[in-house]
């Protein structure tokens, strides 16, 4: 079963109120305006692209270490994925589906990161709710995401929203914004070039995983 087809089945028997979720209708509509509106607003298309160089960064594991690009892209190439934090169930799928995919990256000498702004703590979670065994880094502020072009702002109505379901994302965050990065995918050869860029405001929608190996089997070769 691809990634693609299980989000796809989860949103199904969300948007029809199964449980363990039960919204009604108009959490529904709420949630599909602010992704039609944030589409719309082309804010997908400024993002980092193929051909960029990859903007450096330095970032905390769960553990308090400093993780740098710099260090990463010194032993390969390395994919990078953005996500919302642990309490995104389609992110949580997405982790999965890269967790399974990573014996498919090292084999071509690659690394994977995790970025989200949740705090060090949600970071913990995620990794132990997804059984993971690749590092989650926090990016407090989402300024990491902003120099990768995929910060925004959420709309006042959608605050509301997530309020009203006690999705408190300054509390998971430690950050009191109300920013997210839309979901990204990234491959860095070690010259820190961009290979493969897959940005989508629609949060429902993913790539496989496998989707990256051509870009990966490109830095291994230019590596090599």
């Amino acid at each position: 079963m691809t990634l693609q087809s299980k989000l796809d089945a989860f949103k199904a028997d969300f948007e029809a109120g199964k449980p363990p979720y039960n919204v009604p209708y108009a959490v529904i509509e709420t949630m599909r305006r602010a992704t039609a509106e944030l589409i719309a607003s082309g804010t997908a298309q400024r993002a980092l692209k193929a051909g960029d160089k990859l903007p450096p960064f330095v970032l905390s594991s769960p553990e308090g270490n400093k993780v740098s690009s710099d260090d990463l892209l010194s032993k390969g190439p390395l994919v990078i994925s953005f996500y919302r934090g642990v309490w995104c169930p389609y992110c949580n799928m997405e982790l999965q589906a890269l967790q399974e995919a990573l014996p498919q990256f090292k084999e071509l000498g690659a690394s994977l990161v995790a970025i989200s702004p949740q705090n060090p703590a949600n970071s913990r979670k995620s990794v132990r709710q997804n059984s993971l065994s690749f590092p989650i880094l926090s990016d407090p502020n989402n300024d990491v995401a902003a120099a990768f072009g995929l910060r925004f702002e959420m709309p006042d109505y959608l605050i509301e929203l997530y309020k009203s379901l006690k999705n408190d994302l300054p509390a998971f965050n430690g950050d009191p914004s109300w920013t997210l990065p839309m979901p990204a995918r990234f491959v860095v050869g070690q010259d820190g070039v961009v290979l493969y860029a897959e940005v989508n405001p629609d949060y429902t929608r993913r790539p496989e995983p496998e989707d990256m190996l051509p870009a990966l089997r490109r830095a291994a070769s230019l590596a090599a």
